[in-house]
């Protein structure tokens, strides 16, 4: 055939012209397919590995490219490059729910992910958390534990509410969290008018050396970060729309409508941890704002969409190790292990040469001494060992103190954080519910929980989970246990997890 006039012709894989994107190749007309059509042959083998394995968690999101500027003078507190004033770089953002599959509706009640890649001077740095401040739990023994209480059963593989609160109120630490949850937050009314957090608390070193801690706070510019779904709204369009939040943020970037949202600090004296009320490394908590304010950051905006949604977007990989000099890690237990099993988990994914793939590569040069392995496509050259005398990369320490470093000491112990002064497990969740929401916020926390508690949780779960919300808020627990009780009609005789023939032990 012609060439078609503007139009590229269809090739292999290998560039080479094919005769015909609709007939395989068969002895005449009628007879069978022959094993030499190779373009068929690769056609429907890259076909059935064209999938590959979702992320454990955040499996369902989307995400947009773009630019952050830090706008105000905040080197007192750090010398990383990107964060003085007028800096700016590309970014790469995405959103995403946490226990949903990647074909799951955008709008079931779950938190968000929130996930930001700055690609600086100095490396790509990844600032990888949701949008809520605060987590489930604190300390990384039971994250695996707490993901599979929220994903699916292993008997009949489906979601299951009484497997959910048995996690929830044996683990009271989950309270400020899950009271998030059941919130409006639970549901954000699009991606765009959500706030994000680092959550986890981080460190900072400026050029003098002087350290300090540090939460980040991402507020949207597209309301007051606290727009929501109610739970019909949201039930009827994950029937009618299960991409309803990739699709509101594609459709607005490509109409011109830009989302930004405003980067602010939270910065405590990095001799106050020692000390503060609370621990301020606990994942569980927030500092109150009266304590440590929000000072202003800069700006982060999204303007284009990806053109290829597998390489940009499902092949990203987003790392709290990440940090470039002036920013590092923090005591919180969360965060250390978070810093190895993020990493862990795309090599298992995308496999060991993960970061030559260009969406995760930096805009800086690499001198990197890892060599070979699946699907390495950037050539190394010698040396190919440290130290060396023939001019290969010489570690090169940076001027000055170094983020992530403190003193600690003691025995060896698994054990919970030591308690301060204001620790425990309820005292922020009744916070929320009785100083942050309004009457309005309350009834539809009340009626959330409530619809939860009557989907499947067995009776002994049900009276754990009146005793948890008692515990938050008293006049809220008993509210959540009338109106199950109204619905229910009296006890529950779900059998919740019980149902299974599985059962350990049994």
């Amino acid at each position: 055939m012609t060439d078609k006039k503007g139009v590229p012709p269809t090739t292999t894989d290998a560039g080479i012209r094919v005769q015909s994107d609709e007939h395989s190749l068969t002895v005449g007309p009628d007879g069978p397919i022959v094993l030499n059509d190779h373009y068929l042959l690769e056609q429907m083998a890259n076909f059935n590995r064209e999938r590959i394995p979702e992320r454990q968690p955040h499996a369902k999101g989307g995400g947009a490219f773009g630019r952050f500027e830090t706008t105000q003078d905040v080197s007192r507190y750090t010398k990383a490059k990107i964060f003085q004033p007028g800096a700016s770089c590309e970014v790469l953002a995405r959103f995403s729910t946490v226990a949903g599959e990647r074909g799951s509706p955008d709008t079931w009640r779950d938190p968000r992910g929130f996930a930001v890649k700055m690609y600086t001077e100095d490396g790509n740095f990844d600032m990888v958390g949701n949008n809520t401040p605060i987590f489930f739990i604190r300390d990384p023994m039971k994250f695996q534990h707490f993901i599979r209480s929220q994903k699916r059963r292993a008997d009949n593989d489906m979601r299951d509410h009484d497997m959910q609160w048995d996690f929830w109120t044996l683990s009271p630490e989950s309270a400020h969290q899950v009271t998030y949850l059941m919130g409006d937050r639970g549901i954000p009314r699009t991606w765009r008018e959500m706030n994000g957090y680092s959550s986890h608390t981080y460190s900072l070193v400026n050029a003098e050396g002087e350290k300090f801690w540090v939460k980040f706070h991402f507020h949207t510019d597209q309301g007051d970060g606290n727009a929501y779904l109610s739970q019909d709204e949201a039930d009827k369009l994950a029937g009618r729309d299960g991409d309803y939040h990739r699709r509101d943020l594609f459709n607005a970037i490509r109409d011109g409508n830009y989302p930004s949202w405003t980067l602010k600090w939270q910065i405590m004296p990095y001799e106050d941890a020692k000390t503060y009320r609370i621990n301020p490394f606990d994942l569980t908590k927030v500092w109150p704002h009266a304590d440590y304010p929000l000072i202003e950051v800069g700006k982060l905006t999204l303007d284009r969409n990806p053109t290829d949604f597998h390489t940009e977007i499902e092949q990203a990989a987003f790392e709290p190790n990440n940090m470039v000099p002036g920013v590092g890690l923090s005591p919180d237990k969360m965060l250390l292990a978070r810093g190895f099993s993020y990493a862990d988990a795309h090599r298992a994914r995308l496999g060991v040469n993960y970061k030559q793939i260009p969406v995760n590569s930096p805009k800086c040069p690499v001198y990197s001494y890892s060599k070979d392995g699946a699907g390495r496509t950037e050539k190394v050259s010698d040396p190919v060992y440290a130290p060396n005398s023939y001019g290969g990369p010489a570690a090169q320490p940076d001027i000055g103190a170094e983020a992530g470093l403190w003193h600690a000491d003691g025995d060896m112990v698994r054990a919970a954080y030591t308690l301060r002064e204001d620790d425990d497990d309820w005292s922020q969740a009744g916070t929320l519910v009785r100083e942050v929401m309004d009457d309005a916020a309350r009834t539809r926390l009340v009626d959330n929980v409530v619809g939860h508690l009557c989907d499947g949780v067995s009776e002994k779960v049900l009276e754990r989970a009146f005793e948890y919300w008692r515990n938050i808020d008293r006049e809220t627990g008993d509210r959540i246990e009338a109106g199950v009780r109204d619905k229910l009609g009296g006890k529950s005789d779900a059998p919740g997890l019980a149902s299974a023939e599985s059962i350990a032990g049994r």
